[in-house]
């Protein structure tokens, strides 16, 4: 895993770099967090590849527990994906609430991300 430090706008954004997933559970995700606050940022991208696929199966609560501590620790955080071949209305409503609020945003791409989370 490599983690790429940028700065749009006066915000430092870390974004997850990786051929493999990389949050297995809500451990990976907090220690992201750190590495990445360590580094300075506090708004993070992450692509969804690098997530366990049972984060997009809301039954399992995992998109619940790791966002939550996204949510406790005031880091914003932008997924890079196709969301689009999900089928659950659940987890596209969701996605849409997300997407509202603002401090988790699930976007398309990179520079979609950084835009969001520059803001």
């Amino acid at each position: 895993m490599k983690i790429e430090i940028t700065t749009v706008n006066g915000k430092v954004i870390s974004e997850i770099i990786s051929d493999h997933v990389v949050v297995q559970n809500t451990q990976d995700a907090l220690n992201i967090m750190a590495d990445s606050g360590y580094q300075g940022a506090s708004r993070i991208i992450m692509h969804e590849k690098n997530i366990n696929p049972d984060f997009f199966d809301l039954k399992t609560r995992l998109a619940g527990d790791i966002l939550q501590k996204f949510s406790n620790y005031r880091a914003r955080l932008a997924i890079v994906g196709d969301f689009s071949k999900y089928s659950s209305k659940s987890l596209k409503d969701f996605i849409f609430e997300s997407n509202k609020q603002g401090q988790i945003n699930f976007v398309s791409t990179v520079e979609e991300a950084k835009e969001r989370l520059s803001k």
